[in-house]
């Protein structure tokens, strides 16, 4: 190590310690590893009490906005007299009111609490889906779907800030990763789900269709409901927690160079430093090509199994849709690992959206039933875990409660909005071509390029801090204004 970077590490240690000296320690007395121990305890227990409900939560969100595909092969179009540019305009008009309003939400999540904001949206969303059951025309569907997407909208957003402000930047990438499993989870759990609802078709005068809306909006508002005593608030307030374990948790955050478990005043200039923020933008554009394959592969899956030629019933098509999603779940989480272990978020960003790229490449350049379906499954997990990485990889270089709040809001509405493209682009069955191809270049160059882009700029930027170039930035700054600095202060060094 240089000198030069012995002293920035001088400095960014006293930073620190007086940060941390402000806090109790409510371990002083305890040896090192007794200290672990108690902090391994810590971590496990938030585990077991918030990860399984919330990824519970975000399967049903993804199975309710992507069972629209399910229903389709279940004679949705075919019964509401539906062309293929309507249907296309109900996948739409989703994704316009769920993008519209997801750069607020966390705000609202901040200001109205968790355990408020996430049961209230969860039981609205669920009475969207349910009344989807019982429309009877396409400007019913279309309605209900815009509802759902703005009820929806605060679900993602926020339950991947809420969880940063939780766990250590090196812990946060596996608890992503185990919670957007859930996505590929409700894939294939939702044709498994379809398949066997679709054998009520004809039940009480209703479709097999309307009972997929039908039961799963209903299981929905009952686990909203469930989640006004589930759910818990921030770090500072959480009731599950003994004043000992809150202090625990915000000093671990501290140490981390965050500060996101403890309560901050809302300003506009929160609002702004996101805007001006460079990382921001990149974030969004590498965002957008994992988000928009995403909801495209999710959304026309069944269709695009169904047009493999292999013949069968509806049921059978649903449940070959399920094994690509098995294994997409399984990458996401082993890819959250590696990232996590590694720190190395771009590199794994790299690597995986080239096996999404390689599966896409399979699908589009041949028309033999058996490697198109052997492309489903390697698209799939080029796919979900760049979500989670991606997601995981901004709120690590982001520092600041409403900040990072604000910062993930645009780049997962942004994201989200691309679903506009992923609604519209599957018009040529049964290759897909213009579907498959706008997919590709979206991951070529906005997944692939933008990850290696912002690796490459993350790098130059930590060199130069590690240099001590930034240091002017806190000169004559008292700590409490270092702080406001958040993930500019010149000891905060980016996950790359």
């Amino acid at each position: 190590m240089s000198d030069d970077e012995k002293g920035h590490e001088g400095t960014r240690a006293t930073a620190e310690t007086s940060v941390i000296d402000m806090l109790p320690d409510p371990d002083a007395h305890l040896s090192e590893d007794e200290r672990k121990a108690v902090d391994r305890k810590l971590v496990l227990r938030l585990d077991f009490i918030l990860i399984p409900w919330l990824s519970l939560l975000y399967l049903m969100a993804f199975l309710d906005r992507t069972n629209i595909g399910n229903a389709k092969i279940a004679n949705l179009a075919t019964d509401l007299g539906l062309s293929t540019p309507k249907y296309n305009m109900t996948l739409t008009v989703f994704f316009i009111s769920y993008s519209i309003f997801e750069p607020v939400t966390n705000i609202l999540l901040k200001r109205l609490r968790p355990s408020i904001f996430i049961p209230i949206i969860m039981i609205t969303w669920g009475a969207s889906m349910l009344s989807m059951g019982f429309v009877t025309n396409y400007g019913g569907l279309l309605t209900a779907r815009w509802f759902l997407g703005l009820c929806e909208s605060g679900l993602f957003p926020g339950i991947n800030y809420y969880l940063s402000c939780w766990y250590k930047r090196s812990e946060f990438g596996i608890r992503a990763a185990v919670f957007f499993s859930a996505a590929a989870i409700s894939g294939s759990f939702g044709g498994l789900l379809a398949a066997a609802i679709g054998l009520l078709n004809g039940k009480s005068g209703l479709a097999g269709w309307a009972w997929i809306f039908i039961i799963e909006g209903a299981l929905t508002i009952l686990l909203g409901i469930i989640s006004f005593f589930v759910i818990h608030d921030f770090p500072d307030q959480a009731r599950f927690l003994s004043p000992d374990d809150r202090t625990r948790v915000i000093r671990r955050l501290k140490l981390d160079q965050q500060s996101s478990a403890e309560h901050e005043d809302f300003r506009i200039s929160y609002m702004w430093a996101a805007l001006r923020d460079w990382k921001t933008w990149l974030s969004m554009i590498i965002y957008m090509g994992c988000d928009m394959a995403l909801y495209a592969f999710s959304l026309f899956l069944p269709s695009i199994i169904i047009d493999l030629g292999w013949g069968g019933t509806v049921v059978h098509s649903q449940l070959m849709s399920v094994p690509p999603y098995v294994a997409a779940a399984v990458f996401t989480v082993i890819i959250g690992y590696i990232a996590d272990c590694t720190h190395q978020r771009g590199f794994c960003n790299i690597c995986t959206s080239f096996i999404g790229i390689i599966g896409f490449s399979m699908l589009i350049g041949t028309s033999r039933a058996g490697v198109q379906y052997a492309g489903t499954f390697l698209a799939a997990i080029g796919i979900y875990p760049c979500i989670a990485n991606t997601i995981t990889w901004v709120a690590n270089n982001t520092e600041g409660v409403y900040k990072r709040g604000v910062v993930l809001g645009f780049v997962i509405g942004w994201g989200n909005l691309n679903g506009v493209v992923s609604s519209n682009i599957y018009l040529d069955p049964p290759r897909y071509f213009v579907g498959h191809g706008v997919i590709l270049a979206y991951m070529t160059i906005f997944l692939l390029g933008g990850s290696l882009l912002m690796t490459i700029l993350l790098r130059r930027e930590n060199t130069k801090r590690t240099r001590g170039e930034r240091d002017s930035r806190v000169a004559g700054l008292n700590q409490a204004e270092i702080e406001i600095l958040g993930d500019l202060r010149p000891d905060f060094l980016y996950t790359t």
